[in-house]
């Protein structure tokens, strides 16, 4: 899969995942390869993937997460 986090002033990271984790409104919930396509909104809280085998934290504020063809795109406020 491949994810992109951004904000309004750079961009975060955008690499290969194997594993996403996300703050939803609706609670946190964790996305893996050929997830279902969705869009939410994000709550404070810490995006968590695990690239190349190392886990990465990401703390948020707030934003909005795509999910769509093992597409995962993030737009966040830090």
């Amino acid at each position: 899969m491949k994810l992109i986090i951004y904000s309004p002033e750079r961009t975060v990271f955008d690499g290969e995942v194997s594993l996403v984790e996300v703050p939803g409104t609706k609670g946190r919930f964790e996305i893996l390869e050929n997830h279902d396509a969705i869009i939410t909104t994000l709550q404070p809280g810490v995006i968590r993937y695990v690239a190349n085998g190392e886990e990465t934290r990401q703390p948020v504020t707030s934003g909005y997460v795509e999910v769509h063809n093992n597409l995962i795109s993030a737009c966040v406020q830090i």
